[in-house]
C-alpha cells in the first residue's frame, strides 16, 4: 500500500477537504466491484479540488478524479494512489432560465431542482445515475435528449497552467457520448444549464414517464455501471447481443442481463475480470456474427 506522510501532512491541512485511507473502491461505484484504494479524496470547494490537483501534479503521485462511480470499473487489485470523489462539490444555483451546477451534483438532484423551478429541459437526465462533472465529460444522454443540448457553458482547472477557464458550448465538440474533454487532462469544475421556462406539472409528468420506462425496461435491481456499450451506428447493439443468443449469459458473478441485453449486471460477488471477461466475449461474438466492432462506454480504472 502507497503511503505518504506528506500527503496526509497536506490534506488534514486544508480546512475543504476530507480524506480516507484503505477504503474498498466497490463503495463508490455502481458495479459495486473494486479493490482497496490507498486513499480517497473527496474536496469540498472548488479551490480545494485544484489545490489538491495542483498538489498530486507536482508531486507525480498517481490519482483519478471521479463523481459517482456510475460509468467506471475499478480494478480488482485497486488503487495506488489517490481517487478523488467530487461529489461533496454539490451546490446549485438559479439565475433566470439558467442553473449553475458544480461538478458533483448528482443529475437527478439537478433534474429536482429544474423541476421545483419551473425549468423543463433536463427530464431526460431524472434516473442518470451520474454527476455533473461525468455527464459534461461523456455527453451523457437518454430519451433524445442530451447534455449538449442544454449545456451553456462549462468551467474546468487546465492543469498545465493551474487556471480556471469556461468553455462555451461550441467549444465542447460534442459528439456521441464523448466531448472535447476526453481527449485532454483538464479537470471539469461545474457547468451552466440554459432551459426554457414550463408548468412543474408538466415537467413533473415527463419525468415520472422516464422513471417508469427505466423501471421496467432496466435490470435497475442489480448493480451495473449503466448501458455497457455504445450506440453501434446502424444497429441496435443490445438487439445483436440477443440474437447472438447471450441474453443471459454469465462469466462469474457477471451475467448479460436478462432483462436488458445491453446491460452487464453484478449478480453477486463479480469481479472486474468477470466484466472484462465476459465484455470480450460479447464482442467478440457480435464480430463473429456480425461483423461490427462495438465499443464500451464503461472505462475502466486502475
Amino acid at each position: 500500500m502507497f503511503e505518504c506522510s506528506n500527503l496526509e501532512q497536506f490534506m488534514k491541512e486544508c480546512a475543504s477537504l476530507d480524506y480516507e485511507k484503505g477504503i474498498r473502491l466497490a463503495e463508490h461505484s455502481t458495479f459495486k466491484i473494486g479493490g482497496i484504494a490507498d486513499y480517497i479524496a473527496y474536496p469540498k470547494t472548488e479551490s480545494a479540488l485544484c489545490a489538491l490537483v495542483d498538489y498530486l501534479n507536482d508531486e507525480g503521485i498517481k490519482y483519478t478524479v471521479v463523481g459517482n462511480g456510475s460509468n467506471l470499473l475499478f480494478a480488482d487489485e485497486g488503487y495506488r494512489g489517490v481517487i478523488v470523489v467530487t461529489t461533496h462539490l454539490k451546490k446549485i444555483r438559479k439565475t433566470r432560465n439558467t442553473l449553475y451546477a458544480e461538478c458533483g451534483v448528482s443529475l437527478t438532484a439537478l433534474a429536482v431542482y429544474a423541476q421545483k423551478h419551473g425549468l423543463s429541459g433536463l427530464e431526460f437526465a431524472y434516473g442518470i445515475p451520474g454527476t455533473v462533472g461525468g455527464a459534461v465529460y461523456m455527453n451523457a444522454g437518454a430519451y433524445g435528449g442530451e447534455i449538449k443540448d442544454v449545456l451553456l457553458k462549462s468551467a474546468y482547472f487546465d492543469q498545465e497552467t493551474s487556471k480556471r477557464f469556461e468553455l462555451y458550448n461550441p467549444g465542447h465538440k460534442f459528439g456521441y457520448r464523448k466531448s472535447i474533454y476526453a481527449d485532454n487532462s483538464h479537470v471539469i469544475l461545474s457547468a451552466v444549464f440554459e432551459l426554457k421556462p414550463k408548468d412543474p406539472a408538466e415537467i413533473k409528468a415527463e419525468m415520472d414517464g422516464f422513471m417508469a420506462a427505466r423501471k421496467e425496461k432496466q435490470p435497475l435491481d442489480y448493480p451495473s455501471a449503466g448501458s455497457t456499450f455504445k450506440r453501434c451506428e446502424g444497429h441496435y447493439t443490445a438487439q445483436m447481443i440477443d440474437q447472438a443468443g447471450l441474453k443471459g449469459f454469465t462469466v462469474g458473478g457477471a451475467q448479460v442481463s436478462e432483462k436488458h441485453a445491453g446491460f452487464v449486471i453484478n449478480k453477486g460477488n463479480a469481479t472486474a475480470r468477470d466484466v472484462k471477461e465476459l465484455i470480450c466475449v460479447i464482442k467478440a461474438k457480435l464480430k463473429e456474427k456480425f461483423d461490427v466492432d462495438i465499443q464500451e462506454e464503461v472505462k475502466f480504472i486502475d
